[in-house]
């Protein structure tokens, strides 16, 4: 489904976007795996697919370092046909009320979450215009659509995410670069179980319950959607937000 195409993917080190790796190298394609943190792990796991793997350090909130990224991409595999925007400030970040919520977090959220991905579309658009097309999925949340109480800069970043994918679209359309944003609801990682700390268990089933699919999401289930999006078979969704999340928001 992805033969000869590359793809680079931010936040590649582990959880969900170790599995969009992997899924990709799966489907015939070639990866990048980007982070901050040493994807070594994503690397051991790529098995027999790992000569299609490049693993490389990078900061998406600095465009030096997305830029770097992409000039090493071309470097390595001559073209970039794909890009997930996956890299997010989420476990980290503390939850409270609106008025209460550190506004150094605030602004880490906002430069992350949503200049990131400017920085990263930025750094591989004229690549994708040099290859005919490509297709940017960014990675936003339920918690956009749904209105996520209690963790306000993460809820108000991933909606910037949704708006931007939209007028990214209409911008790199004629270009034939689709954009699209992928939304799942909390995925059984690490991650949302240090996000939710103690309560995870009970949040997680609560999400489970008000759902039309009563279970709750994994990892693959989101990948699937995404590397639909990446391939030829999605050529003509663009500006869209697909949310993988069980039936709990029906659009």
């Amino acid at each position: 489904m992805l033969t000869d195409k590359v793809i680079i993917v931010t936040g590649a080190a582990r959880g969900i976007g170790q599995r969009y790796v992997l899924d990709i190298l799966a489907a015939g394609g070639a990866a990048v795996a980007a982070d901050r943190t040493a994807c070594d792990e994503t690397l051991a796991l790529a098995g027999p697919h790992r000569e299609r793997l490049l693993a490389l350090p990078l900061d998406v909130a600095d465009m030096a370092s997305a830029s770097a990224t992409a000039k090493a991409t071309l470097e390595r595999f001559g073209r970039i046909d794909g890009l997930v925007n996956n890299a997010a400030l989420y476990a980290t970040l503390h939850k409270g009320r609106f008025d209460q919520l550190d506004e150094a977090e605030w602004d880490a959220a906002m430069t992350v979450n949503v200049k990131g991905i400017w920085n990263c579309c930025r750094a591989v658009h004229e690549a994708m215009r040099a290859a005919g097309g490509g297709s940017i999925v960014n990675i936003t949340s339920l918690a956009a659509l749904y209105g996520m109480p209690n963790a306000l800069h993460y809820t108000t970043s991933k909606a910037a995410v949704i708006g931007m994918t939209r007028g990214l679209a209409r911008e790199l359309g004629r270009a034939s670069i689709r954009v699209n944003a992928v939304a799942p609801s909390a995925v059984a990682t690490e991650g949302t179980k240090q996000f939710f700390g103690a309560r995870h268990e009970i949040a997680l089933k609560a999400i489970a319950e008000g759902q039309a699919i009563p279970r709750n999401l994994d990892a693959a289930d989101v990948s699937g959607a995404v590397c639909w999006l990446l391939s030829d078979a999605a050529k003509f969704v663009t500006g869209q937000t697909i949310a993988v999340d069980g039936g709990t928001v029906m659009n």
